[in-house]
Parts: structure tokens; C-alpha cells; sequence
């Protein structure tokens, strides 16, 4: 995969919004500040009009996109909630560029078609909106990604199933990945490290999409599985359980990523290492 060139002190980044509208104004302004914090300019797209839940029209959503694509080194999703999927058939339309596009949850969609689509590596992390309200020590994580201050990253979780297990990192949530089975917008799946997380789903929604896995045939292409945040539910970790360790693949559980407040970056496309015995993720770049 292309990875993107690291952020250089004063550069511009953008903030766009490929979903929902950011209705946030006060955590938007306070994200817009830690970006700026750091040393870069920060221009903020303008859409026209909302459309029901969406930020704008999607010709509108993906205009903004692809004017984008080549003016900046970074795009940074203002939010999630629904609407990134819709602008996947699309995609071929970008120009010539290789941002970093940087989000989570719906924004999944984007970060696996781009995976797919241009094979482009990017980053599993705090939208905007988010951001403010991410520990400290997540968002230093992140602004030392970008900056090419940090090359790899060790999160400790807990072991679920034993084993080691190396591979290309693939992170995102649960119920926008379940909607891409079976069609052209799933990365490349060989030799995978899959890192799934969700939030404010019943167990059964969640055995559902997990049965769905199942019976595509995915979870047995897979060399490993690290799950993020899902929620206190202990129902849910019951379900995950009995639906994940007849893989016998090494499973870790309970790391800082996810709809949390620690909200670690990880790098879809990087390399890394699960190691089920120890519970630990760990990604590095080349």
C-alpha cells in the first residue's frame, strides 16, 4: 500500500464531512484548536445546505472530497454517524494525491474503499468532534503519526486466545465493515489483522453481524482478531467469545480504541504483530 507523506509544520489540513452534519459547533471549534495547537492551518469545508442526516447532497459530500484529494496532506472526517458508503461508487473519480484520511466509524467505509479502491494506507482515529474529548495521551499519539514522530505503537489488552500472529492491519467498526461483505470495496484480505470495535449495539445485533462473518467465510481467512471497545455489556463479550474461539486463531479483546475516550490511532495498511499470549497489538510502519 502508498502510505502518505508525514505533516510538516504549518501545513494546511482540512476538515470535511463525508457523513453526517457536524451539529457540535463547540467541539468542533475546540477540535479545530488542537490541530491548530500543534502548528497547522486548518481550513474547514463549507457545504451549501444539510440533506436529512447528511452534511450535504452526496455529489456535493463527494465534490468536496475530490477537491481536496490533491491540495492537502490531510483530510480529517468531522464526523461519523451515516453517509461515507454512499460515496464509495465514486471513488475512482479522485485525481492524482495520497492524503492521509483520517477518522473512525462510519468513516470505515471510506478507509476500507480507499484501502481497496487506491491502496492507500490511512488512519484509524478521533474524528474532529471526537478529539476534544480523547485522552491526552490517544491524541499525542496521533499528532505524533502524522508529524512522522511515531513509527509504531504497543497497545496491551487482554488475551482471549493464545498464539502469535503477524499481518497488515486492518481496523474498523463492526457494523459498517459487516455492510461492505460481498461487495468491491473490501480490502485485500490475505494475510490480515483484523481490529473491529462498536458501540450501542444489543448482543444480538452483534451475533448477527458476527454470524454473517461466519458464514461469508472471512473470520477463516484471517490470521488474527483484536476487538476494541464494544460497549459494558457483559452479554457482549459472552456472544464474542462463543462466536470467535473456535477460529483458533489468537484473539485479543478489551484494547483502547473504539468509540472511548482512549482512542489510539491505528494505521490501516501498517504492518503488525497480535500476540494472543501476552494480549498485545503492536503496529510499526517500514
Amino acid at each position: 500500500m502508498h502510505q502518505p507523506r508525514f505533516l510538516t509544520p504549518q501545513q494546511t489540513v482540512k476538515v470535511i464531512a463525508p457523513a453526517g452534519k457536524v451539529n457540535d459547533r463547540e467541539s468542533l471549534e475546540q477540535g479545530i484548536k488542537l490541530w491548530q495547537d500543534q502548528g497547522y492551518k486548518v481550513d474547514l469545508a463549507n457545504y451549501d445546505r444539510a440533506w436529512h442526516y447528511l452534511a450535504a447532497p452526496d455529489r456535493e459530500r463527494f465534490a468536496e472530497l475530490a477537491h481536496s484529494w490533491c491540495r492537502y496532506g490531510a483530510l480529517v472526517c468531522g464526523r461519523g454517524g451515516y453517509g461515507t458508503l454512499r460515496l464509495l461508487p465514486h471513488l475512482d473519480h479522485l485525481g492524482e494525491g495520497c492524503p492521509w484520511v483520517i477518522g473512525f466509524s462510519d468513516i470505515t467505509a471510506l478507509l476500507w474503499g480507499l484501502a481497496q479502491q487506491r491502496q492507500i494506507m490511512s488512519i484509524h482515529a478521533p474524528v474532529l468532534v471526537t478529539l476534544p474529548q480523547t485522552a491526552a495521551p490517544a491524541q499525542a499519539a496521533l499528532f505524533a503519526l502524522v508529524a512522522g514522530k511515531l513509527d509504531h505503537l504497543c497497545l496491551k489488552g487482554i488475551p482471549w486466545q493464545g498464539g502469535k500472529a503477524s499481518g497488515i492491519l486492518l481496523p474498523g467498526n463492526l457494523t459498517v465493515a459487516t455492510h461492505l461483505l460481498g461487495t468491491p470495496y473490501i480490502p485485500p484480505w490475505e494475510d490480515v489483522i483484523l481490529a473491529l470495535e462498536d458501540v450501542d449495539e444489543p448482543p444480538y445485533k452483534i451475533d448477527r453481524m458476527v454470524t454473517q462473518w461466519h458464514l461469508s467465510g472471512f473470520f477463516q481467512r484471517v490470521r488474527g482478531i483484536a476487538l476494541g471497545n464494544f460497549g459494558d455489556d457483559p452479554a457482549l463479550e459472552i456472544i464474542l467469545k462463543e462466536r470467535l474461539l473456535g477460529l483458533g486463531i489468537p484473539i485479543v479483546s478489551g484494547l483502547a480504541f473504539g468509540h472511548c475516550s482512549d482512542n489510539y490511532p491505528l494505521v490501516l495498511g501498517a504492518k503488525c504483530l497480535l500476540n494472543g499470549d501476552d494480549g498485545e497489538l503492536t503496529w510499526y510502519l517500514n
